[in-house]
């Protein structure tokens, strides 16, 4: 069964850095992770995803200031998020999938959250 711990949210002010990390336990290897998130009183969005092989993709709203890595040997994906602003603050999910994950199609596996607040 996959499961996806998440860690490394917390409080930063605007222009702050922050690290989030995902392990996937349970497996081997999985394809694709990648990172949601949601805001109070809005929809969850799509932040990057990684595949196993490297392939990036980042959200307009991200792009020059996080960054998505992984270290297939430990399972693990993780955020590196620069020049934070306060409407970065959010509930950050790690997804994952066997299959690719999408922007409008996230994976089927979810992490629980960690919560990311910027203070401006």
């Amino acid at each position: 069964q996959v499961r996806l711990v998440e860690s490394g949210g917390g409080l930063v002010q605007a222009g702050g850095s922050l690290r989030l990390s995902c392990a996937a336990t349970g497996i081997v290897s999985i394809n694709a992770m990648g990172w949601y998130r949601q805001a109070p009183g809005k929809q969850r969005e799509f932040v990057a995803s990684i595949t196993h092989s490297g392939s990036t993709n980042y959200a307009d709203s991200v792009k020059g200031r996080f960054s998505i890595s992984r270290d297939n040997a430990k399972n693990t994906v993780y955020l590196q998020m620069n020049s934070l602003k306060a409407e970065d603050t959010a509930v950050y999910y790690c997804n994952a999938d066997w299959g690719a994950i999408r922007p409008a199609v996230p994976g089927n596996y979810w992490g629980q959250g960690t919560q990311v607040t910027v203070s401006s």
